[in-house]
């Protein structure tokens, strides 16, 4: 009996020794399955953006459309002088596999024309947010700086009212006073001579710096008109998008030759967003 007693004295303090060995420490360790590292919950990376690699700037903007920004162009009889016309200047820059661009200048009988065209790929350096979505906020700051105006809001009007007189659109005017423009029959004849899907503006309320839908993933239009001095007027028209987490600026400007001649909003919108057409289809957004 005494034997039997002293093996069952050893059996329970080979016990608590096992348990102690294995259970938690007094000062907060953690036990042999644990996971300290807690590699098995850790956050994963944000997905990197689609674009990897930029396009060429100035080959990204084909002939035909700098004939139809450019006109001045066609009025080149030097065969060296219109080819570097077309050529274009590439912007200075400090990091090409983040943003590139290119510049062209073409002065012709009626105006001198400036086109610039931007390439930025957002990457982010942090684990949490994602390259589009870093691009996003980028691009909601480059839209805050344009001060686009609200969107008229169009009323229904009671039953029995009479609502066929002038409309809120008409009496809101533009920061860039685009309803200056002459008219808007030439930018039909640019629309339909471009070939491409983008309508031609029809009233000057449509001209006004706005959002564009269907360009990209998100787009606006901005449209300025610098009559300061005594210079001819100087318009500049703005076309951004962005396409997953690249973000692509045109900006399209006209200064005619005659002191008191306005360049056509309508015509220089549609130009615009026609090479923000073709740039977008050649990203694949």
């Amino acid at each position: 009996m005494q034997r039997k007693a002293y093996v069952t004295g050893v059996a329970a303090l080979l016990a608590a020794v096992l348990a102690g060995c294995t259970g938690s420490s007094d000062d907060g360790g953690t036990s042999d399955d644990s996971n300290p590292s807690g590699a098995g919950t850790a956050t994963q990376a944000a997905q990197p953006g689609r674009y990897a690699t930029l396009p060429e700037p100035c080959g990204a903007v084909d002939d035909r459309a700098l004939d139809e920004l450019l006109p001045g162009i066609g009025e080149m009889t030097d065969e060296a002088q219109r080819e570097k016309a077309y050529a274009g200047e590439a912007t200075l820059t400090y990091d090409t596999d983040r943003k590139v661009g290119c510049r062209w200048k073409v002065e012709s009988m009626e105006a001198t024309d400036y086109l610039t065209v931007d390439f930025e790929r957002v990457v982010s350096y942090d684990n949490a947010v994602s390259d589009d979505s870093q691009a996003e906020r980028l691009f909601a700051k480059k839209r805050a700086a344009a001060h686009l105006p609200e969107p008229a809001v169009t009323e229904t009007a009671p039953a029995g009212v009479d609502d066929t007189g002038p409309s809120a659109d008409a009496s809101s005017s533009p920061s860039s006073s685009s309803a200056d423009s002459p008219s808007s029959s030439s930018s039909a004849d640019s629309s339909s001579s471009a070939g491409t899907s983008v309508p031609p503006s029809s009233s000057p309320s449509d001209l006004q710096p706005r959002l564009l839908e269907e360009l990209g993933d998100e787009a606006f239009l901005d449209d300025e008109l610098d009559s300061s001095g005594s210079t001819a007027e100087h318009r500049t028209v703005t076309v951004a998008f962005r396409t997953s987490n690249v973000i692509v600026t045109i900006e399209y400007a006209e200064q005619p030759a005659v002191v008191g001649a306005v360049p056509d909003s309508g015509e220089m919108q549609d130009r615009a967003r026609n090479l923000a057409v073709r740039l977008a289809d050649s990203l694949g957004g």
